[in-house]
């Protein structure tokens, strides 16, 4: 830190002079240490990979992460045709991002469902955007060690553990990495000569470079819609530290051309911006929250605290929680939004002050005030106040202000130089300390949704998360008890009134989960969870007709999801209509090929039904043997099935010999009940016998489904 210079006449040659003078610039400000930008970047990349290691430990959230890998079929299949298409036309997660869907599927094509391994791919993205952004500062500035401080920052910064322990937020870390790639390749068409000229009027033809950016930034919108504002930092980047305009001029003829320059550029946002509106307000969850239920001046008060939070959170980043809710005390919001609007005022005034001698503040400033307006609240998705997620490429704008403001106030102030490098140094450990607490709360989700209980208010959506994963430990009065509380911070909320009901029906109390359900659905008619449980619980009282019309319309509101079509197809079945049936469970064999459940029943029921017009040995054989081979031969259902199929096509020694296999494996479970069946069915293959059975009266009980 002691050889930085500040503010004298080589800065502005520092941070202008062309990219091929970096490495004798390097040697003559900084030393032969410094001139090692690699060896810089290794360290920051080590240090972040070591940081992070402990994500291999974590495991699936029951929040987004059921959504996008462990109950996604599509997903799971691995890198498929049939999942390639699905991406690019899918508004699955309330979101159009199909690059985002295919990094998803090569990780359960490459690791199945190792949480560890598809975590340990968000830190290796979250560390190539450490070295590119590094990369970029050094492009930029040639300022090495601002540009490491800046990386280090972005590296590990507490408030972006959300965006790389969760592995639904690999569209965060994706998105990232091709903005950066955008704004290197950019950088590198600006300092290529081609300054304050468009491209696109003709006047010279462009660059690859200018090519390769529009490329990376396509890909970026297609992994995550939050760049969309990117493309105003590049204008900023034109002003500083490019220089390709000032802000004394920033107006005119010029600025039109550097504005023209991004017409590619602005129009693709757009379009995503089209796209992102879409998906999110025509999906089955409905999304998008419509002004009667959070009205515009409540918006417009929580962007002016949002952006206030969002700062002291930078400076003090402690009390992070995976969600905030939206305060319902619209007094204290609005006190608070004209403090954080005062706040903001004086902050930009003074760095509009400073533009000519400081310009990077400015430029910081509103690199952190763009880049925070697509989800800054304007249109609002869900009921959450702000995200911590949201903040990752903001943050850059902040960094940048912050790391070259150290360093010309070390230049001004030469006895400051080594209270700042320390200064520097505390932030830099404090960070460290602070992610490396952070994540210990993500590593499965009671301690995180316990965590955000602690340090938030009134939080609904914490308490309802919180049951559904005391739920799945099998904790069902402590599950119970959290959504009774949801339910009383937010009456009106369709999943916790879904999760009771789901939990009253497991307890046989009917007339309360029937209550339940229907309240789910009252509150949002759109929820197919509600509507396929609802379902559900009517075939268990007898109702079929009114279970047929739930099934239907969930199977409208989400076609690509098995469950509605495999429970019309049980619920035919109890009605005695079997051949009705079977279309059913094929399209729910097509929604989900790898589903052992669906697979296995099917199976079943065209081997064994007792009407022959059902019965098809051939199509039995083919599910019973994909079920088989994908539970690796070591499940008895799997095998009795197989055996059954067997028996139907006349094979009575291959029945035999995987009823005896499935006989062994339940014996060796335990399971005795399975025994005595299995060890019927041995005797009727061993008199060249099929197994025949009628699903009229099959055990009702299915799964619901959170």
């Amino acid at each position: 830190m002691s050889r930085l210079r500040g503010r004298s006449q080589n800065r502005e040659s520092q941070e202008t002079c062309p990219a091929g003078a970096g490495a004798a610039f390097q040697r003559k400000h900084f030393g032969a240490a410094t001139a090692r930008p690699r060896f810089m970047g290794l360290l920051l990349a080590l240090a972040t990979l070591l940081l992070y290691l402990p994500v291999c430990r974590s495991n699936f959230l029951v929040y987004d992460d059921d959504d996008y890998v462990t109950n996604n079929a599509v997903v799971q299949n691995g890198l498929t045709w049939a999942g390639v298409k699905w991406a690019f036309t899918t508004g699955h997660a309330s979101n159009w991002h199909p690059l985002t869907w295919l990094s998803h599927m090569l990780d359960c094509e490459l690791f199945g469902l190792n949480a560890g391994a598809q975590h340990y791919v968000n830190v290796l993205f979250h560390t190539a955007n450490v070295v590119l952004l590094f990369a970029l500062i050094l492009r930029l500035t040639n300022a090495p060690w601002p540009g490491a401080f800046i990386a280090a920052l972005f590296a590990w910064h507490p408030l972006h553990v959300e965006s790389v322990a969760w592995i639904s937020e690999r569209k965060d870390v994706l998105s990232t990495f091709f903005g950066l790639l955008t704004l290197l390749s950019y950088a590198r068409f600006a300092q290529s000569g081609a300054k304050n000229i468009a491209p696109v009027l003709g006047s010279r033809s462009p660059t690859p470079d200018y090519f390769f950016a529009l490329v990376f930034f396509a890909l970026g919108l297609m992994s995550k819609p939050m760049l969309v504002t990117l493309s105003f930092v590049m204008l900023l980047l034109d002003v500083w530290p490019l220089r390709r305009m000032t802000w004394d001029k920033w107006r005119g003829a010029g600025v039109l051309r550097l504005a023209f320059e991004k017409l590619p550029f602005f129009l693709l946002s757009a379009a995503s911006c089209v796209i992102t509106f879409l998906a999110q307000s025509q999906h089955a969850g409905g999304a998008v929250v419509s002004l009667d239920k959070v009205s515009l001046s409540y918006r417009l008060c929580n962007v002016l605290v949002s952006y206030g939070r969002y700062l002291l959170k930078f400076i003090w980043p402690v009390d992070l929680a995976v969600f905030y809710p939206l305060s319902d005390q619209i007094a204290r919001v609005r006190i608070l939004a004209i403090v954080a609007a005062m706040a903001l005022v004086v902050i930009s005034w003074v760095v509009w002050r400073m533009r000519r001698s400081c310009p990077y503040l400015l430029v910081g400033w509103l690199w952190y005030l763009g880049m925070l307006v697509p989800v800054i609240g304007l249109v609002q998705v869900g009921g959450a106040a702000l995200a911590d997620r949201y903040t990752y490429v903001p943050s850059i704008g902040l960094f940048i202000a912050a790391a070259f403001g150290l360093r010309d106030l070390a230049g001004r102030f030469q006895f400051l130089k080594i209270p700042i490098a320390i200064a520097a140094g505390l932030i830099l450990a404090g960070c460290l300390m602070l992610t490396e607490n952070q994540l210990r709360y993500w590593r499965d989700s009671q301690t995180l949704f316990s965590h955000a209980v602690a340090v938030t208010e009134n939080n609904d959506v914490a308490h309802t998360n919180l049951g559904v994963a005391l739920e799945q430990q099998g904790k069902l009065e402590d599950a119970l008890a959290e959504y009774r509380t949801a339910l009383k911070l937010a009456p009106d909320s369709a999943e916790a009134h879904n999760n009771l009901a789901n939990l009253l029906a497991a307890a046989g109390h009917m007339d309360e989960a029937l209550a339940e359900y229907h309240e789910a659905l009252r509150t949002n008619p759109r929820n197919p969870a509600a509507h396929v449980n609802l379902g559900t619980l009517l075939v268990e009282l007898g109702r079929f007709d009114e279970a047929m019309k739930h099934y239907a319309e969930a199977a409208q509101l989400d076609p690509a999801d098995w469950h509605p079509p495999y429970l019309t197809g049980k619920a035919l079945l109890k009605q005695g209509r079997d051949l009705e049936a079977i279309p059913y469970f094929r399209k729910a064999v097509q929604n989900d090929p790898n589903n052992l459940h669906v697979l296995t029943y099917l199976a079943q029921v065209l081997a064994s039904d007792e009407d022959p017009k059902v019965r098809d040995g051939r199509a039995a054989f083919i599910m019973a043997s994909k079920a088989n081979a994908l539970s690796s031969g070591i499940q008895p259902a799997m095998l009795d099935t197989l055996a059954m199929a067997y028996a139907e096509l006349g094979s009575f020694d291959a029945a035999q010999n995987a009823a005896r296999d499935a006989l062994k494996l339940a014996k060796a479970y335990a399971l005795t009940n399975d025994v005595l069946v299995i060890q019927q069915r041995l005797r009727l293959y061993q008199n060249h016998q099929p197994f025949r059975q009628s699903f009229t009266n099959a055990p009702p009980k299915e799964l619901r489904k959170n």
